[in-house]
This record gives structure tokens, sequence and C-alpha cells, in this order.
């Protein structure tokens, strides 16, 4: 199983996100990597590490979701891998449910999103996003 760690969803990912809302609530898995250093886009000057730098972003967004009508499940530090293999682990696995997916699209596309959103790329080496529903 080939493992590639995105910051941004591709465009059949994002194609098949828009196209296809079911319409029930969905809960976002998300593991997340992060730079050593916060780098971010416009090239200010920083002393955040990359977690520290996401932990910005992760407050804000947790707003944001919850004004939505979603939740901040989860959120925890990767300790080890109990059970199969992979090159590199994660350092954070945070779970967020939405009312649906058109919730999740509204917040990505939202003005509070797009003033939070460099600290989540400044902080982000890469990150899985699985999308599961419940019973």
């Amino acid at each position: 199983m080939k493992v590639e760690n995105a910051v941004y969803p591709n465009d059949a990912q994002m194609k098949g996100f828009t196209e296809e809302d079911h319409g029930k609530p969905i809960y976002m898995v998300n593991l997340l990597k992060f730079k050593d250093i916060a780098e971010y886009p416009d090239g200010r000057e920083t002393d955040l590490s990359g977690q520290e730098a996401y932990a910005i972003y992760g407050a804000g967004v947790t707003k944001i979701i919850t004004n939505l009508g979603g939740d901040m499940v989860f959120m925890g530090s990767v300790e080890r891998l109990m059970l199969g293999e992979v090159e590199d682990l994660w350092d954070q696995v945070a779970i967020a449910k939405y009312p649906n997916r058109k919730a999740m699209l509204d917040m990505m596309l939202s003005p509070e999103y797009a003033e939070i959103s460099p600290h989540r790329d400044a902080g982000l080496a890469g990150q899985l996003n699985i999308e599961t529903t419940g019973p």
C-alpha cells in the first residue's frame, strides 16, 4: 500500500467530494504530519514549530466547525504503531464531525477559514483525510 501525505486534495478527490453529497453527517479522520519549523506562505519570520502553528489553526477551525453545527470529536498525539507498518508515523490524529459535506465545503470557502488557513499551511508537512460516516 502506497501512502502519500498531502496538504490539499487533488482535483479528482475534490470533484468526488462536491458532486456526490449524500447529505448525511461525516466524520473526517485527519492524520497529521507537522513540519519541524513553521514555514508561512508569506515568508514571515517565526519561532513556532509546525505543531504550534497548526494549533493556532486548530483553535480557529474548531470554532468554525461548531458554528456550522459540527463538533471536534477527538484530537490526540500519535504514540506508536500498534499494528501494521508504515515508514513514518503521523504526529496527531483529529476527528471532526460535520453535519454533511456541504457544511465542510462552506467552512473551506468561508472568510474565517481563509484568515486562519495560513497557520495550517505553515504547520503541515502533509496529512491524510479519511471521510467516514456513522451508523
